[in-house]
């Protein structure tokens, strides 16, 4: 285990407690979150016993100002991107909350990051903790694919959460053992993991939520088109290549995963399943629709265009005008080429590209590409907008099954004869 998290990096949040705020049944009612402020301290008191914290720095952060509606503040959004761990509060309003949902989305970039820099780690940073017991049906993706056991801290804390547990003296005992495991868990992470700070958002409304919005395609598409290790032109280095092209990794070695991989964890943490695909492979398939069968994204190589195969499935998909497919081509910073061989890629993407320029084509990259693997982040949340707005209004709709109902007619009073 490394040293204590805080003693290299300043002292930061050991973690961010993200919960839904409860609204008071009336106006002379008691504030319905007294209690999870009590939560709060108790994980605060136990995690300065158990670091060399000191006197008077914080151990997490919990945002006690901000009602149901009000806009996000600077002060929330240093603390979540700054904080080492971040555990939400599960509860049947926690998931119906945006709030919440942009909360867990913009932590789950800077894990998503740090995964893409330093490979996977073992403990992760968010670690939920039931404030009141919730089905496994009303969990979004996010929240099943963290895969917790919450009787670790206690089979009562299990079926009651701390809400239950702080209600009913007789188990007193099982919840001061639950805050404390939970505490434990809390600074192993940040200790384990060690996340770089992340990004500061202004635009609170800007963000998507990891619970996703009502109604949204259930599925997201990923292809790449792109070389692999067996397929290089000549003149190209192997070191952004693997055995196939879906291990195409542009932004080494910044990166060390598959951008194909990296693209899908984050297009993951708005509430999508995601495939991933060779373009290759699924082009007749993708192209021959005339409706979306989900919002999809190909992930473009430009050295896959010094092909004739790349350039006939790169213009069929450009001239067949599937707007619900983005086209994003990253072009690293770091990756230098000749300049006469740079000249002829960037020409030869742009005629090919041509057509997206028009209005409504579609989404595709900036004309430098896309630099570096933030810049990549920021770009992706465009191309995916885009292609859910396309495929929402291109998708076939099916009317429900049965006979046809006819419309009720409105008519005058009915008067015996």
């Amino acid at each position: 285990m490394r040293g204590d998290a805080n003693s290299s990096k300043g002292e930061r949040p050991y973690f961010f407690l993200s919960y839904a705020h409860t609204p008071k049944n009336s106006f002379s009612d008691a504030d319905p979150n007294t209690w999870v402020k009590k939560l709060y301290d108790g994980l605060c008191a136990d995690i300065m016993q158990m670091t060399s914290l000191r006197p008077g720095a914080k151990a997490g952060f919990l945002d006690q100002g901000m009602a149901v509606g009000a806009k996000w503040t600077d002060e929330l959004s240093e603390n979540l991107a700054r904080c080492q761990v971040f555990v939400p509060l599960y509860s049947p309003r926690y998931f119906l909350s945006e709030q919440c949902g942009r909360e867990w989305w913009a932590f789950s970039q800077r894990q998503i990051n740090h995964r893409a820099h330093h490979g996977e780690n073992g403990e992760g940073g968010i670690i939920p903790a039931l404030w009141v017991p919730v089905e496994p049906a009303q969990l979004p993706r996010a929240a099943q694919d963290l895969q917790f056991n919450h009787a670790d801290f206690g089979n009562d804390y299990a079926a009651e959460g701390f809400y239950g547990l702080t209600k009913l003296n007789y188990l007193k005992y099982d919840y001061q053992k639950a805050v404390y495991r939970l505490a434990q868990r809390i600074v192993r992470a940040a200790q384990t993991t060690q996340l770089e700070e992340g990004q500061v958002y202004k635009q609170y409304e800007s963000l998507p939520s990891a619970f996703g919005s009502g109604g949204h395609a259930a599925e997201f598409d990923i292809s790449v088109l792109a070389c692999s290790r067996t397929s290089l032109p000549n003149g190209r280095v192997p070191d952004y290549y693997g055995e196939t092209p879906q291990d195409w990794n542009p932004y080494h070695p910044v990166s060390t995963r598959p951008l194909s991989e990296h693209a899908a964890d984050l297009i993951r943490t708005m509430n999508y399943r995601v495939s991933i695909g060779d373009f290759e492979s699924d082009a007749d398939q993708l192209l021959s629709q005339e409706s979306p069968r989900a919002p999809g994204l190909v992930l473009l190589d430009r050295w896959a265009l010094d092909t004739p195969r790349g350039q006939e499935l790169m213009r069929r998909l450009c001239d067949r005008k599937r707007p619900w497919i983005s086209v994003m081509v990253p072009q690293y910073t770091g990756d230098i080429l000749p300049h006469e061989r740079e000249r002829q890629l960037q020409q030869l993407t742009e005629h090919i590209l041509a057509p997206r320029r028009h209005e409504n084509a579609g989404h595709r990259s900036p004309r430098d590409g896309i630099r570096s693997l933030d810049a990549f982040g920021a770009d992706l949340q465009k191309a995916v907008g885009m292609s859910v707005a396309h495929y929402e209004t291109h998708a076939r709709t099916y009317p429900p099954e049965g006979p046809p109902v006819q419309r009720p007619r409105l008519g005058g009073p009915a008067y015996p004869g």
